[in-house]
């Protein structure tokens, strides 16, 4: 048996109470005095309980003593029911309680003194409009539960695709169609929802609401993390795309999906590539490992994360990942979304020890390749650890034969397509110095030459070995005479 949701002359006393106090949280308002979260559940409470009818609903109309006018009704396509002996009567966009009135007043002319009881018995799917920093913005149809318990704002929320991490939580308005053509807005903290737990702030939506979420003046990393985090948030294995740019060893675009078995693909402009799947949302630090790991001279002090917003609008985000790597500040790893672009600048002075630290983590990549060619004992691509020094770097290749030169020649390609080239004059007891004994990059080239005495050598020979293949003949020739 469907259970009614009853509003006779009980229910229009509680409607009128509700009404009462958002006058009173008015008044309240208009002093200074109270709080704004008392003043926003107030209204919250009173708009919450007005209900206009409409197409799709069933009611039960009962009138008293009179069991042959009484019955179930559906409100029709056109916003009227068809009453027993007095025909149709529009009560599309009444409240319950006017509906009651509009019935009694009908039926004056057949019964003395009516007494009309209206119960909503199943109430119409409800279609709410939802627009801002939201996933997949548009106008949804949401359906009222068995138990006649209405959706809510975090349904409608879910339903959308959650939440852009440049969403104004503290702020998110409903507007309402209210009695007599009346609109209303209300507000809801949703920040107060995700970190306090306070439900008041999960508005029941009504048939017709519009909500709005509008993006936030700017976007901080605790508000990002806090949307994230929680279910608001959008999909975790949607495949996303990001871009990388800057002091990293492989800049591009990027495209990630936390699904293990995703068979998802992102296009970016006129291509289509596989995702990178993953456990766990994409942070900085897993798009920056994506991206082939940081250089020696990236400023973690001073990385941005440049994000969209859907009103077009470019937000950036400063990030201080060396507090990451020095402190362990894990809050400074941010959660990206769909189409953010990380920026690692170049570092413009680094002390030798910062490089050294910056180059053990995990952000750098595992090894680089370096060349090593000249007098060591096996010349050619060495793979080495990134923190790898000059001294470690030879050492990696043979070390140096006897032959070999102690000042050997550095060579290296720098981001702008310059080539850098200096001498070093090799010293394995020094540390790592950047003038002595240099943190090695990607595709350095270490030149290793002859000592002068091996110079030498290797001249008299070229120039005495035409003699040297002919004396011997005869040097036998003499001792055969």
């Amino acid at each position: 048996m469907t259970t009614p949701i009853s509003f006779s002359f009980v229910g229009r006393a509680v409607v009128m109470a509700f009404l009462g106090a958002l006058v009173a949280a008015d008044v309240v308002a208009a002093s200074g005095d109270g709080s704004r979260a008392a003043i926003a559940a107030a209204r919250s409470d009173a708009l919450g309980d007005v209900y206009l009818l409409g197409p799709g609903d069933q009611i039960s109309v009962e009138v008293f003593n009179v069991p042959e006018y009484s019955g179930e009704q559906q409100v029709l396509a056109n916003g009227t029911i068809n009453l027993p002996a007095v025909g149709q009567l529009t009560v599309a966009g009444l409240t319950v309680a006017q509906a009651e009135q509009a019935i009694a007043e009908i039926y004056q002319a057949k019964v003395r003194y009516p007494r009309i009881t209206l119960s909503l018995l199943v109430p119409r799917p409800l279609r709410v409009a939802i627009s801002g920093e939201i996933h997949r913005p548009g106008v949804y149809t949401l359906p009222v539960n068995e138990l006649g318990q209405f959706p809510t704002l975090v349904d409608a929320i879910q339903l959308a695709g959650g939440l852009t991490q440049a969403a104004n939580t503290q702020r998110v308005r409903v507007q309402r169609n209210g009695v007599n053509g009346q609109v209303r807005d209300v507000f809801s903290d949703l920040s107060a929802l995700i970190g306090q737990g306070d439900l008041g702030q999960n508005i029941a939506l009504r048939d017709g609401d519009s909500i709005a979420i509008t993006q936030a003046d700017a976007i901080d990393l605790q508000t990002s993390s806090q949307i994230a985090v929680s279910n608001l948030a959008t999909d975790a294995e949607e495949a996303i795309s990001v871009v990388v740019v800057g002091e990293v060893f492989r800049p591009g675009t990027y495209n990630y999906a936390s699904r293990p078995t995703s068979s998802q693909s992102v296009t970016v402009g006129d291509t289509s590539s596989n995702t990178v799947q993953q456990p766990g949302r994409l942070t900085v630090t897993r798009a920056l490992r994506l991206a082939g790991g940081i250089k020696p001279m990236a400023d973690l002090r001073r990385v941005e994360v440049k994000r969209r917003t859907r009103a077009g609008d470019s937000r950036t985000i400063a990030l201080d990942l060396w507090q990451l790597v020095a402190a362990g500040e894990s809050g400074q790893d941010m959660v990206l979304q769909m189409g953010d672009t990380i920026v690692v600048p170049t570092a413009v002075a680094a002390s030798p020890e910062q490089v050294g630290l910056l180059t053990a983590t995990n952000l750098s990549p595992d090894t680089i390749t370096i060349n090593v060619v000249g007098e060591v004992e096996r010349p050619g691509a060495v793979a080495v650890a990134a923190n790898t020094t000059l001294n470690q770097a030879v050492l990696a290749a043979g070390g140096l034969n006897r032959r070999a030169r102690q000042r050997v020649e550095l060579i290296r390609l720098n981001p702008n397509g310059t080539v850098t080239q200096r001498a070093i004059d090799m010293d394995l007891s020094q540390g790592l110095n950047p003038q002595e004994n240099p943190i090695m990059q990607h595709n350095d080239i270490v030149v290793v030459d002859p000592s002068a005495t091996a110079q030498l050598s290797d001249g008299l020979s070229t120039l005495l070995s035409p003699f040297l293949q002919i004396l011997p003949i005869n040097f036998n020739g003499w001792n055969g005479l």
